[in-house]
């Protein structure tokens, strides 16, 4: 009897858990939408004190790409995990998150009229999440983030509902630039696009729709006014190894720079997978809170290494080909007999930026994080002849031979210098650019001019800044080297650039250069 009422107690717990009405983190819950005429799913996750307070929060929709659904983000993304940690450190406020069944209709109203998503998305999905939870329910506390088909729901909803959404984070955006939408094939484009924005069937230019303008952020961003640009906040993250994406991508950021469109634009190691969208969250998610709280964003959470106190005897003065010459050496150098790979760096130092560089080389050479190299540096002087100065310092000092063991790096406009000497002929192992001055038209004839071939051995390395003077130089050799399968990496980061983008990217920039001399 006694085990009888054990069992029957431990049966009444599990009911009672198993239909627990203060669940946190809930999959599908069903919403029935009457203009759809069917019901949609959702998921939701309450931030963990929801139950302990009677505090009204901000809501996050989270939008799934093609193929997945309403658990995705719970289960791939890991959202209630970067969530919790996040708003423990109290890096983020703390906020709801919903996350949509999509489908596969890209969050818009297909063209036919037949399946009005975006219209239950706005007209019942909003007002239902305010009705079930306690939200903070105008625009200001409503954002948007999502991956690939959701990148593009979250762009296009935050575009034609800025007062109802007001921020967006749009993800590895699945969107297609006139060009590729004209050119893409027909069984691809009819199951994809021409369902929405129709009809399937159309080929080449008749795919242009009056309908498809109506959706697509590359013209809409063209129409918008002044006061419907100071509503929008932006931020958009994508990998340097998308294929299609890598082009559309880039272009809508040069589009939005030349339309003047405030808005946070990253490129990242990676590629279309949750492993880039996760990465992404830290700064994501500080972007969407920041915009809760209406601040201005605070920039992105970057792990700080505190630079090593300068060492202004790292670099020491030679004459080479009766010009003076600022070289560093490794600290080991004197003790061995032993032959060192060659780093040029081309840019206008001053004398206390060589000496940092150099503490940061060395500091990584001693961290055994990169190989023992030589740096050199060169000025920014049109008539400069690598080979020249090799064959003297080769003399001078135990420089490795060959072209596995080489690199040149250039800075602002050093780096279209960097960028012409390497394209002359196959001299260098990697070639790294920062904030590199280049210009679209200049550096067409020379990447078309080049031999295929070439760039199967030498590697590049491009990093610029999101808001600097030559992004649209470095954007387009990264679309050109991706059309062209041309290895490469590809990073844009925050700000205007300058020798602190320079000072940032030196540690990557060292061990892309060592994985190079050991390839």
């Amino acid at each position: 009897m006694k085990s009888l009422k054990i069992f029957l107690l431990f049966i009444t717990f599990s009911i009672n858990y198993l239909f627990a009405t203060d669940l946190r983190i809930m999959e599908s819950v069903v919403m029935h939408s009457a203009i759809l005429n069917q019901d949609v799913r959702f998921s939701v996750c309450l931030p963990e004190n929801y139950y302990k307070t009677k505090k009204t929060f901000p809501v996050a929709y989270l939008l799934h790409g093609l193929g997945d659904d309403e658990s995705s983000w719970l289960e791939y993304g890991q959202i209630s995990q970067y969530a919790d940690k996040l708003t423990n450190d109290g890096d983020i406020a703390p906020m709801i998150f919903i996350m949509p069944q999509a489908f596969t209709n890209y969050y818009v109203n297909d063209y036919a009229g037949t399946f009005l998503y975006q219209d239950m998305f706005v007209k019942e999905l909003v007002p239902h999440i305010d009705s079930l939870y306690r939200t903070v329910a105008d625009k200001q506390h409503r954002a948007l983030m999502g991956y690939s088909m959701g990148g593009f729901g979250a762009l296009i909803l935050h575009l034609k509902y800025p007062d109802i959404f007001g921020s967006t984070v749009p993800l590895s955006i699945s969107i297609r630039t006139d060009e590729q939408y004209m050119k893409e094939d027909s069984a691809g484009w009819d199951k994809q696009w021409g369902r929405l924005f129709g009809k399937p069937g159309l080929k080449g230019a008749d795919r242009i729709t009056k309908y498809y303008k109506e959706n697509s952020p590359f013209y809409m961003l063209q129409k918008m006014s002044a006061k419907e640009i100071a509503k929008l906040h932006i931020y958009m993250d994508c990998g340097d190894k998308e294929q299609t994406l890598c082009r559309s991508n880039e272009e809508l950021h040069i589009l939005m720079q030349k339309y003047n469109i405030p808005h946070e634009y990253r490129i990242r190691d990676g590629g279309h997978s949750f492993d880039l969208w996760r990465s992404a969250l830290p700064n994501a998610l500080r972007f969407i809170s920041d915009m809760f709280e209406a601040k201005p964003y605070r920039g992105d959470e970057t792990t700080k290494i505190l630079p090593a106190a300068i060492n202004n005897n790292l670099v020491l003065s030679f004459n080479v080909n009766n010009k003076p010459l600022s070289i560093y050496l490794p600290n080991e150098y004197s003790q061995t007999n032993r032959l060192y790979p060659v780093m040029f760096l081309i840019g206008n130092f001053d004398e206390k930026q060589k000496s940092q560089i150099a503490t940061e080389v060395n500091k990584e050479i001693e961290d055994a994080t990169a190989c023992p190299m030589i740096l050199v540096f060169l000025p920014v002087d049109e008539s400069l002849k690598i080979q020249d100065y090799l064959t003297s310092l080769e003399k001078k000092f135990r420089i490795r031979s060959g072209f596995r063991f080489r690199a040149i790096a250039g800075f602002q406009n050093g780096g279209s210098l960097a960028f012409s000497v390497a394209l002359k002929q196959e001299q260098f192992r990697a070639v790294i650019l920062l904030d590199a001055n280049l210009l679209k038209d200049s550096v067409a004839n020379q990447i078309n001019n080049l031999k295929p071939e070439w760039l199967k051995r030498t590697s590049i390395y491009i990093s610029a800044p999101d808001k600097g003077k030559f992004g649209e130089g470095n954007g387009f050799v990264h679309i050109i080297f991706r059309d062209k399968e041309f290895q490469h990496e590809y990073r844009v980061s925050q700000g205007l650039g300058g020798f602190e983008l320079f000072l940032n990217d030196l540690p990557e920039m060292i061990k892309f250069a060592a994985k190079g001399f050991h390839k």
